[in-house]
């Protein structure tokens, strides 16, 4: 990876000397990236796309900060290790663009916090290149309950660079028919072999399951899909199949995938995708309790790959197809959602998943959780219904990216 480093100073530029004068500082962020001192009057040389940031030397370089301000790349972001009045500069310099009504951050510190707060504003910068030009594929229509989850796609293009490809589910429909039960006969026998059981269900369902995974994998190669959310209830209505087991193997297969037309759910879950790394699950509030601070989230699909065991299940609101009983392991989990009509809000908390619960009234996948921040976000400003569940934690790499490109935060 690489770093440039806009050099601000007020004294003759020597790399040499800088290099020496600041070196604990660099030798650390070195353990990460290929680190190019530029000074302020060759920023021009540095690449378009280039990972660039200021670096405050010393003190008194206000005026040649503000004198060269087009140069810095935004958000911006002052990087001061303090010495040599640096700090102070840096401070004066923050001021000065607040006033402007712009964003500014001052990364500063001891120098290994330094470097990891480096690490996580650098994976929220390739993030968002990340994000650009990605397409999602929106198959069929929203669910109508969905009244607080749309999203403008202009406004949404415009701040994060995604493409929204509305497809008419009759494309699915077509390619399903097609597909023979030979075709997918050993992916559902593989399926089937390593669940820790099956209950309430029938070989054709799960044929008929896999079928319709085929077919929607088929459209997302062929019109370059990269997430995709799906209309279940349209599915359950003309095929007879349940989206659960799609989502689950889509997202196991490294393509996120949401249901019911949630595009606020499924941008989540593409960010966290590039972000982490790793699927996560769609799931439903479905019981809070505000004294011991603990949710219930529930769907009936989860990614296998989440899972140390699954059950295969009827799809619970339908009693149709296929659901998935996913069983998770204790241990740390972070919340997230990306809301508003134009993606311009998050919320985030870590937490700590407890048990595994089987309630007759929920969904088939349930998992308790442990809030570290208070429940009481989902009574007073919840962004929707549907918030996404990642193993680990991840708050400060969502905060970054998310800050970065000015959301904000509801808590």
């Amino acid at each position: 990876m690489n770093l440039y480093l806009i050099i601000f100073t007020s004294e003759a530029y020597k790399e040499e000397k800088l290099y020496e004068s600041h070196k604990d500082l660099f030798l650390e962020l070195e353990k990460y990236f290929s680190l190019h001192l530029i000074y302020y009057k060759e920023a021009h040389k540095i690449p378009g796309n280039a990972y660039k940031m200021a670096f405050i030397a010393n003190g008194d370089v206000e005026n040649l900060v503000i004198q060269n301000f087009s140069i810095l790349p935004y958000p911006i972001t002052l990087l001061a290790d303090g010495l040599y009045n640096s700090l102070a500069s840096a401070l004066e310099i923050a001021a000065w663009i607040r006033a402007k009504n712009l964003q500014v951050n001052i990364i500063h510190g001891p120098i290994p916090d330094m470097a990891e707060q480096v690490l996580y504003h650098h994976k929220a910068f390739a993030t968002k290149r990340a994000l650009k030009g990605k397409r999602i594929g929106i198959i069929g229509t929203p669910s109508p309950h969905l009244i607080a989850s749309h999203v403008d796609y202009l406004l949404a293009s415009q701040r994060w660079g995604i493409t929204f490809i509305d497809i008419p589910i009759e494309e699915v429909y077509k390619r399903f028919y097609q597909i023979t039960n030979d075709e997918i006969g050993v992916e559902a026998s593989l399926f089937a072999t390593n669940a820790k059981a099956c209950q309430e269900t029938s070989p054709d369902d799960l044929l008929k399951a896999m079928r319709l995974h085929k077919a929607v994998k088929m459209l997302c190669e062929q019109e370059h899909l990269d997430a995709i959310t799906l209309s279940n209830s349209s599915f359950i209505k003309q095929l007879k199949v349940s989206g659960c087991v799609t989502a689950s193997l889509l997202n196991d297969e490294g393509i996120p995938t949401g249901s019911e037309g949630d595009l606020q759910a499924i941008i989540t879950l593409l960010m966290a995708y590039i972000l982490t790394g790793q699927p996560s699950f769609m799931g439903n509030p479905a019981f809070i309790d505000k004294k011991q601070n603990e949710l219930i989230l529930t769907n009936c699909s989860i990614p296998t790959k989440m899972t140390y065991d699954y059950i295969i299940r009827s799809h619970f609101e339908t009693q149709t197809g296929i659901g998935i009983q996913g069983l998770m392991h204790e241990g740390d989990v972070t919340l997230f959602k990306c809301g508003g009509e134009c993606l311009d809000e998050y919320y985030v908390a870590e937490g700590y998943l407890t048990e595994n619960t089987n309630y007759l009234t929920h969904c088939r996948t349930q998992v308790k959780i442990k809030l570290n921040k208070p429940v009481s976000y989902f009574f007073h400003n919840p962004l929707g219904h549907h918030h996404i569940l990642l193993q680990g934690r991840h708050e400060k790499t969502i905060k970054e990216f998310m800050q970065q490109n000015r959301c904000k935060l509801i808590e």
